[in-house]
């Protein structure tokens, strides 16, 4: 799914939880290059550097460029570096979750939300202004997004973000198609990562997943299914996808109101399902 040989930019990387490891390290294993970007020398230090999930050798393996998406021009920069590419992962967000998210939608931090704006939504747009430039042969922009048709407690103004965000989705692949650049969002369920530590109440969020979705999910080891969603949408066997939210949730997404008893899969199995017990399932 994956070009071998191929240059992929994966931006976002905090830690080896982030799902913009699990994306790279997927186009890795498909014979892909990586290029993680980072928001700036300090964050790596706190969270990669520390990272007692990855060894040394494995850590000065990785590549990385630094990239504010705040400053358009180390937007431009980033991709003079990379060259040419055949695609980019936009795996970015943040909101202060003091005054942004929470137990109150209404806020008077204005400049808060602005930001939480700019880094979550409009940035997408910057990073495809200037990558597309660098897909002679067009290539693939995949953005990673939250349900966002529905309220959550506490989610607030990502929620909104997020909703911003699959727009600028829409209107990206609108704009891009005669550049052969596709542009697809992924909505993931609940993944427990560094960011999602700081939403108040992640663990609601985890517990409703159990309630609602006919598959069970696996807020850890499920990063891995939503990066084979991101390897395909990346790929050639994704040529003709182009504007679409693809929801990789385990199904939470269409379901309404909780799962009835006589509809969730017995205990034990659920168990198996999640720690991917085939024969376990089969019994």
């Amino acid at each position: 799914m994956i070009q071998p040989g191929a240059t992929y930019v994966v931006m976002g990387l905090l830690d080896a939880d982030s799902i913009a490891y699990a994306i790279g390290k997927g186009i890795e294993q498909g014979g892909g290059h990586v290029i993680y970007t980072v928001q700036n020398e300090r964050l790596k230090r706190l969270f990669l550097d520390r990272s007692e999930k990855l060894p040394e050798a494995e850590k000065s393996a990785l590549r990385f460029e630094f990239c504010d998406v705040l400053e358009d021009a180390q937007v431009a920069q980033l991709f003079e570096r990379t060259g040419p590419i055949a695609g980019v992962v936009h795996s970015i967000a943040y909101a202060n979750p003091k005054t942004c998210l929470g137990s109150d939608f209404h806020t008077e931090a204005t400049d808060d939300l602005k930001t939480a704006f700019h880094i979550s939504c409009v940035s997408l747009a910057t990073v495809a202004r200037y990558a597309y430039r660098h897909m002679p042969d067009g290539g693939s922009i995949v953005a990673m997004t939250f349900e966002s048709r529905l309220a959550f407690p506490y989610y607030n103004w990502m929620g909104v973000n997020k909703a911003a965000l699959e727009a600028v989705v829409r209107g990206l692949a609108r704009r891009h198609g005669r550049d052969l650049v596709r542009v697809n969002a992924i909505s993931a369920g609940p993944l427990t990562t560094k960011a999602a530590k700081a939403i108040p109440h992640f663990a609601y969020l985890a517990r409703l997943w159990r309630k609602t979705s006919p598959l069970p999910w696996d807020t850890i080891n499920d990063k891995t299914e939503v990066a084979n969603a991101a390897l395909f949408l990346l790929g050639p066997y994704s040529k003709k996808i182009t504007g679409q939210i693809v929801h990789v949730d385990g199904g939470a997404s269409i379901i309404g109101g909780d799962l009835l008893s006589m509809e969730r899969m017995p205990e034990q199995h659920a168990e198996a399902a999640v720690m991917g017990d085939s024969s376990e399932l089969q019994a």
